[in-house]
């Protein structure tokens, strides 16, 4: 299946279960949001899939277009097409955006290909057109200085170069005012298509505004317990999750 798999999954971090048997299934082409309030797995589940050290999955299975991206090594996830966006990215000084985009591509060639830097940089050039980014931006030292909008910006424009399958971003609308959410929307969107799978965890209804999901799911306490679409971010915008979490915990309670 050309999908992000996520099968059962369970993961601790310093042995406490974080993720409980969460499942879910993104496919090319498609947007999913998941929300839910702090404490509830949500960033644990992105960096758990991209190969952070610090979180043990216990059990379960990712799967990227059928392959187990488990047994992998993190750069080996990034070059089957897995693409993490941050929620805090890190700087890093004295490296130009332009050199460490050009580094980035140069790693996903095979081994002995070389980068030709002219049509890099006429391919770079074109996506920060497409992305209205000013061509100055990639003299810059990677997030060196720059506001919560412009690192976004960095990360879209990552995106764009890289071209994963498969874009997991993690609260990509922390920090941001109205008008950088709405510029980081635009880049998101206008990368959105057919070869793109999109997994968007944010705790707020208002990037759904502009990021219009094709499904929205809340998590509580490492799972998935509800599932709708765009409706169900303005319920929750309107309601809380308290009315999800009883929903859920009479469920559970009926279950037994």
């Amino acid at each position: 299946m050309n999908a992000l798999e996520i099968n059962d999954l369970h993961i601790n971090i310093a042995e406490k279960p974080i993720v409980k048997g969460l499942t879910l299934t993104v496919r090319k082409g498609e947007v999913h949001a998941i929300m839910g309030p702090n404490g509830t797995g949500k960033s644990t589940l992105a960096k758990a899939i991209a190969g952070h050290p610090d979180y043990e999955i216990t059990s379960g299975s990712v799967l990227l277009d059928g392959r187990n991206i488990l047994e992998m090594e993190p750069d080996e996830r990034a070059r089957a097409g897995l693409f993490l966006a941050f929620q805090y990215p890190c700087e890093i000084p004295g490296v130009s955006i332009a050199n460490f985009l050009r580094a980035a591509s140069q790693a996903r060639l095979p081994e002995g290909e070389e980068i030709d830097a002219t049509a890099y940089y006429k391919r770079l050039y074109s996506k920060m057109d497409a992305l209205k980014i000013d061509r100055k931006f990639t003299a810059r030292s990677v997030n060196e200085g720059f506001s919560g909008g412009e690192k976004k910006r960095c990360e879209i424009l990552q995106m764009a170069m890289l071209e994963p399958s498969y874009a997991v971003m993690d609260e990509t609308d922390s920090g941001l005012d109205i008008d950088a959410l709405k510029i980081v929307a635009e880049g998101v969107n206008a990368l959105r298509g057919p070869k793109l799978g999109v997994l968007l965890i944010t705790h707020y209804q208002r990037l759904l505004d502009y990021i219009v999901p094709d499904f929205v799911h809340v998590m509580w306490d490492g799972r998935i317990v509800k599932s709708g679409d765009k409706s169900l971010a303005l319920e929750l915008e309107a309601k809380g999750y308290d009315w999800v979490k009883a929903e859920f915990a009479a469920t559970t309670a009926a279950a037994k």
